[in-house]
Parts: structure tokens; C-alpha cells; sequence
């Protein structure tokens, strides 16, 4: 009855997962509350959590995904729910229906919940304003990715014991293009967290400043006093123009190496949203070291999209 209870009293209102920007302290720490039950009941018990069952999820992707489709459909699965994915090339859009049209049609046929990923800043939003089944947002363009800013902020939280005061977080390689960036300097700002943005000064323009955070194109002293370093690939299918001389030059200037690992200090540990780039953002020694705690964050993002699913479909529907 432990989940029944917290979900009765929880405070929780938002029929949508669009973006970590409107989320409060609270809402963020039933998230991460709803996140730690799940997580101890599956780690004790491998069978399913009926609090989902006999509802229909639909995943909509219109970009690739491994580990975030994958997640989400575990994350249904494992809340007993019945779970259809479809991707861009196996959909009418195809044919040149309208995003409208295509997630209308998916309400139509008594979906419950969809997850969209798309290559539109703003799409999630645009959805869930025209329909009334939950939408939660898995990447829209250069935008927000707020389920993977919460179980990066959650696996922070297990390192850190829960608290965040204090702790600096370096976040490094492509800003511009990256969602998983601008949802983290947005979750985390809120949890107190100080923010230093890395990496080539075309990626990393001063113009982020303005979110709160620190600037810095020196690798040296970007990592120096991170407790946490978080590597961001290049965004390449975002890009219309080259950004730095090659993939060799930013790997000898910008890339995480076992060389620059001494910079590190003691304590500190790598995250690293995925697909990783080997050899490029982070070399494959470290990725795999003690360090790293990226398997963490895919285990973890199970967990936090179940407490996400569960909060969303209790505003929507009661339960």
C-alpha cells in the first residue's frame, strides 16, 4: 500500500511532462519520492506493478532512440500497462499526415497516454494543448528532455546523498543543440546546484550566461572543482554548418581522456546521457571506470519515468 498512500497524498496537478522549466521544488521531489519506491519494489520484486494495467501508452518517435524508447516501454511494461510504439517511417507521416492529425487519430483509438519525440522545438507542447490524454515529452528538437534530466538529477541525489548544496556540475561539449542541457541548467538550478557550461566557444556561446550560469572554454579549469562532469556528444543531425575545425580536434582539446582524468578531483564522477561517442567526448577506459555511472542513469531512467507516468495519468484520471 506504500505507493497507494504516497499517491493519495501527494499534491501533483500537471497532466503533462513537457519541460523541467515550470516544475516546482515539491513537484520535483514526489518525482524523485515516487522514483525511490519504484525502484526498491523492483529491485525486490521482478514481477509487474499493476498501476498502470489496462491502460494503452503510445510511443510516437519521429527521431531514433535506443535507451529512451527502450526506457519508456520498459517503464509501461513494468507499471502493467499495454504499450504500442510507432516510429516516423511506419506512420502515416509518411504520407504526409500532420503530427495534429496522427496523435488525434492515436487518442481516437482510445490511447490513454502518448510519449513523443520529435525534431520540432515546441512539438510536445503543441500536442498537449490539443489533446486530453497525458502527453510527456521525450525530446523535442534542440528544446527540453526532461525525463533525462530528472534521472540525471536523480542519480546525483543517490551520489550525493540526497543533498545538493553546493555541488558544482560541469556540463561539457555541445550546448547549443543539446535539450539534455537546457533541461538539466533548469532542474538543477532550481536544486542549487552551481552550473559551469565547456567546450568550443561556437558550441558554448556567452549567451547562456543569462540561464544563471558560468561560461568556460578552459577544459583545465571547467573540471577542476566539478563534483560532477557530464559529457554531451555533438549533435551532428542538429547542425547546418561545421562548428570546429574536425572530430580529432575537439577529441585533443575538448575530449575527457585517461590523461585529463588527474584534473579530476577526488570523488568526482562522469555522466553521460547517450549514445556516447568513444574516443570523442570521453574516452572508452573512463566510460567504463569506477568514475562512470552512465549504466546508473539508464537503470535509473526506468524508474523515474514510471514515478512521471504514474503522477501524469493520477492528474489526468484519478488514479
Amino acid at each position: 500500500m506504500i505507493v497507494e498512500d504516497f499517491l493519495k497524498n501527494a499534491s501533483w496537478n500537471r497532466k503533462d511532462m513537457i519541460s523541467t522549466q515550470p516544475l516546482s521544488l515539491k513537484d520535483i521531489d514526489e518525482i524523485f519520492s515516487l522514483a525511490d519506491i519504484f525502484k526498491a519494489s523492483l529491485k525486490d520484486d521482478k514481477a509487474k506493478l499493476p498501476y498502470m494495467k489496462g491502460r494503452v501508452v503510445v510511443n510516437l518517435f519521429f527521431e531514433p532512440s535506443t535507451r529512451t524508447r527502450t526506457a519508456f516501454e520498459m517503464a509501461a511494461h513494468k507499471l502493467d500497462a499495454d504499450v504500442i510504439s510507432v516510429v516516423a517511417s511506419a506512420s502515416s507521416s509518411v504520407k504526409g499526415e500532420t503530427l495534429k492529425d496522427t496523435a488525434k487519430n492515436i487518442q481516437a483509438l482510445m490511447a490513454d497516454m502518448i510519449i513523443v519525440r520529435h525534431s520540432c522545438s515546441g512539438a510536445a507542447k503543441y500536442l498537449a494543448d490539443r489533446l486530453d490524454i497525458p502527453v510527456i515529452n521525450a525530446g523535442d528538437g534542440a528544446h527540453a528532455h526532461p525525463t533525462q534530466a530528472l534521472l540525471d538529477a536523480f542519480t546525483m541525489r543517490e551520489k550525493f546523498g540526497g543533498n545538493f548544496k553546493e555541488k558544482k556540475v560541469t556540463i561539457l561539449g555541445d550546448i547549443l543543440f543539446s535539450r539534455v542541457a537546457r533541461s538539466n541548467i533548469w532542474l538543477l538550478k532550481k536544486l542549487g546546484v552551481e552550473i559551469t557550461l565547456a567546450g568550443p566557444s561556437t558550441l558554448v556561446p556567452k549567451e547562456f550566461e543569462k540561464m544563471g550560469v558560468k561560461v568556460c572554454y578552459d577544459l583545465p579549469a571547467a573540471i577542476a572543482d566539478a563534483d560532477v562532469v557530464m559529457l554531451l556528444r555533438i549533435q551532428h543531425e542538429r547542425q547546418r554548418a561545421a562548428y570546429f575545425p574536425s572530430i580529432s580536434e575537439y577529441a585533443r582539446v575538448f575530449g575527457l581522456n585517461q590523461r585529463r582524468q588527474s584534473l579530476l578531483k577526488e570523488g568526482a564522477f562522469i555522466m553521460h546521457p547517450g549514445p556516447i561517442n568513444r574516443g570523442v567526448e570521453l574516452d572508452s577506459l573512463l566510460a567504463d571506470s569506477d568514475r562512470s555511472v552512465i549504466l546508473n542513469q539508464v537503470t535509473n531512467g526506468v524508474a523515474v519515468r514510471m514515478a512521471v507516468m504514474k503522477l501524469c495519468m493520477k492528474a489526468k484520471y484519478g488514479e
